[in-house]
C-alpha cells in the first residue's frame, strides 16, 4: 500500500502543531485527518479508520490516555504519543496504555514522519512474512499470521503492533532467551527510541491479554537477570 492510501489521524489541541505535522506528512504523499479536541478524535477515529494515530496527551476534554484507552478496547492501529512530559515514568505509562511509540515536545517533524514510516513499515513487514496459523498449547492460543490475528481458547485478542511483534518474535524462536535490547532491536525496530523499561510495559500488557494468570505466565517467561522467551508448547 502506497504513503496516499494510509490514513493519519493527528490529534492536538496546538493548531499550529496539527498544521505543521499535517504538512510534513502530506509532503511524504500520507492522507492527514486532523482533530484539535478528544470528541472530534474518537468521532473521527469511528468514521475514517485510521491506519495510525499521533495523538497529543494533554487534550481540552478528554486526556490523551483515556483516549488511547478507549480505542485500544476496539483497535490495534499503531498510535504514537506527542507528549510534553518526559519524565520516565509519564512516557512508560503512556505505552503501560497501549501506545506504540512515543515523541516528546518540542519535536522534530522529520523524525516524527521516520517514526510514522517505520510504524507501518513493520506492520505491513509482519502481515507479509508471516504466512502461517500458529498453535500453541492444542490450540488454546493461535496466532494467525495471514489476519495479523490472535485467538485465546476461540476469543480475539486485540494486540497492539508492538505487543503483536514481540509475541510473533517470542514464538519464533521457542529456545531463545531474548534481551530486552534484542526485542527493541528484532521486535520494536531500530528506529524505536525508548527506554528499555518500554519493552516491560509492553511485556506486561501483553500478559495481561494471553495469560490466565499474568502473574504466573506460561507464554511469556522471565529469564531473571537475562530478558524474556516463550514458554508455549508449539504444535
Amino acid at each position: 500500500m502506497e504513503n496516499n492510501e494510509k490514513r493519519i489521524l493527528v490529534v492536538d489541541d496546538e493548531v499550529k502543531i496539527v498544521e505543521v505535522v499535517q504538512s510534513y506528512l502530506s509532503y511524504n504523499q500520507f492522507f492527514v485527518i486532523s482533530a484539535n479536541n478528544g470528541n472530534d478524535a474518537l468521532n473521527l477515529f469511528n468514521k475514517e479508520s485510521p491506519d495510525l494515530i499521533i495523538l497529543d496527551l494533554m487534550l481540552p476534554d478528554i486526556s490523551g490516555e483515556d483516549i488511547c484507552r478507549l480505542i485500544r478496547r476496539k483497535s490495534k492501529v499503531p498510535i504514537i504519543m506527542l507528549t510534553a512530559k518526559t519524565e520516565e515514568e509519564d512516557i512508560l505509562l503512556g505505552l503501560d496504555i497501549g501506545a506504540d511509540d512515543y515523541i516528546t515536545k518540542p519535536f522534530s517533524p522529520r523524525q516524527l514522519v521516520a517514526k510514522v514510516k517505520a510504524l507501518l513499515r513493520r506492520v505491513e513487514e509482519d502481515k507479509a512474512s508471516s504466512v502461517q496459523i500458529i498453535s500453541v498449547n492444542k490450540g488454546e492460543l493461535t496466532i494467525n499470521g495471514i489476519s495479523y490475528e490472535v485467538r485465546k481458547k476461540g476469543d480475539i485478542v486485540n494486540l497492539t503492533p508492538n505487543e503483536y511483534n514481540i509475541l510473533n518474535t517470542l514464538v519464533k524462536y521457542p529456545n531463545k532467551v531474548f534481551t530486552r535490547e534484542e526485542l527493541i532491536s528484532i521486535a520494536l525496530g531500530e528506529n524505536f527510541i525508548g527506554y528499555d523499561r518500554a519493552v516491560d510495559s509492553h511485556i506486561k500488557n501483553l500478559r495481561q491479554k494471553i495469560e490466565s494468570d499474568p502473574k504466573e505466565p506460561e507464554y511469556v517467561l522471565t529469564i531473571r537477570g537475562v530478558g524474556y522467551k516463550f514458554g508455549g508448547l508449539l504444535e
